[in-house]
């Protein structure tokens, strides 16, 4: 019985040494590496993390076609969408580019009108001027052609007096400039 109280005392003994072993290496390792396996430990947990988020995005895509694959349907639908849509956004733009071939019609037709009626007074004798000063609602009720000749607003008060000249010298007040000497500076 000895040898088996013997043998139970040596197990721990060996026991604690390996384990004051491993105490050792470990401590020692730590010691020496220990930020650096943090630091790994961090790295690894961040990369982990954005893959993980690639990883889901492309298993999300990948269901999206598959659903699209799977639905021919709704991919004809959206494209008729998509074609009826343009060919409505089409018409518009047609339609704004007849109204203006039309507005520059009506304006070459009012020029060479009124060019006619420039051509027909001085043929006459009279002045030409007084006739292309006419204001185009006079000529015919047709559309407005405001933007081309701009009109004039009543009772505008001037900006300065009538008398004033800023090269006359005069009105300036209290502020007069006079020009530097031409000569070298008097420094010293």
């Amino acid at each position: 019985m000895e040898r088996d109280g013997q043998q139970l005392s040596a197990r721990p003994a060996l026991e604690t040494e390996g384990l004051r072993y491993l105490h050792v290496t470990v401590g020692s390792l730590l010691a020496t590496y220990g930020w650096y396996i943090v630091f790994s430990c961090i790295l690894l947990y961040v990369v982990f993390q954005k893959l993980s988020t690639r990883l889901r995005a492309l298993r999300q895509r990948q269901l999206d076609r598959a659903e699209a694959a799977v639905e021919p349907d709704v991919v004809v639908k959206r494209q008729e969408a998509l074609a009826a849509a343009r060919l409505k956004m089409q018409e518009e733009l047609n339609a704004q580019v007849e109204k203006h071939k039309e507005k520059l019609r009506q304006l070459e037709e009012q020029k060479r009108r009124q060019k006619i009626e420039m051509w027909d007074s001085m043929q006459e004798g009279k002045s030409y001027k007084g006739n292309a000063r006419k204001h185009p609602e006079e000529d015919s009720p047709g559309p407005s052609t405001s933007s081309v000749l701009p009109k004039r607003k009543p009772d505008r008060k001037p900006l300065r007096g009538g008398g004033y000249n800023p090269l006359s010298g005069e009105g300036g007040g209290a502020c007069s400039w006079r020009p530097g000497r031409r000569g070298p500076s008097s420094g010293g």
